[in-house]
Formats: C-alpha cells, sequence, structure tokens
C-alpha cells in the first residue's frame, strides 16, 4: 500500500444563501475510504428535511479508485441520488464530462462537469438549472 494521501473530506458551505455540500476526493479511493464516510453521509442526508441537496464534488486531486471503491462509488450514489438536486464535479479530468452525463442517470436531479472552480459553484448556488 501506498503512503500517498487519499480520501474523502466532506464539508458544508453556504453560497448566495443556498446551502451546499461540498466533498473532495484525493488520491485514489479505497473500499476502506467508502466504508468510513458512507454510513456518515447517509446519516447526515437522512436526517434531512425536505432534502434538496446541492452538491461540489472537488476532483482536482483525485487519481481515480480501486475496483471495489468504483462499485461503492455506484453504490452510495444510487442510495443518495433521490435527494439531490445539483451536482456539479470541478476538476481537470479527460472523463469528467462523460462521468457527469453518466452520473445524471442515477440521480433525481441535474449533474454538470466544470473546468473552474468559481463556474462550479456558481451553477450549484443558482436556485435554477
Amino acid at each position: 500500500m501506498s503512503d500517498k494521501i487519499h480520501g474523502i473530506s466532506v464539508g458544508v458551505e453556504r453560497h448566495n444563501q443556498q446551502m451546499m455540500v461540498v466533498m473532495k476526493a484525493s488520491g485514489t479511493l479505497t473500499h476502506d475510504d467508502y466504508q468510513s464516510i458512507t454510513p456518515m453521509l447517509l446519516a447526515a442526508f437522512a436526517a434531512i428535511e425536505q432534502p434538496h441537496i446541492k452538491m461540489l464534488v472537488d476532483i482536482s486531486d483525485f487519481d481515480g479508485w480501486e475496483l471495489r471503491a468504483a462499485w461503492d462509488d455506484f453504490r452510495l450514489g444510487l442510495k443518495m441520488g433521490n435527494n439531490i438536486d445539483k451536482i456539479a464535479i470541478y476538476g481537470h479530468k479527460s472523463w469528467q464530462q462523460m462521468a457527469a452525463k453518466i452520473g445524471a442517470w442515477f440521480i433525481k436531479g441535474e449533474m454538470r462537469a466544470f473546468e473552474k472552480y468559481e463556474d462550479a459553484v456558481q451553477w450549484v448556488a443558482s436556485s435554477s438549472s
């Protein structure tokens, strides 16, 4: 196993009077990363009344997933998908546009990819799609 930093950090930020969940993925995510973060995320989202979740996912330092972790990510998306209004993916990966298109099939809301952080924040924080 590598000593390279990897994992998922989660926070909540307010932009233009809109609350959003901000997630940052770093390094190569593992099954253990998802084992740690999934219960916390599901518990936090379950406590939200009338959930209309807006998310910003920062993949600028993300290298990818181990195979089992990719499956964990897919399952987490299915569990949370009905509560999500918008997800903005920020980064500079060649595959992020395709990931946003495919990911949008599995969530109730809209998902888009952005190469500029400010554009991602502005879109997610806007009240309209």
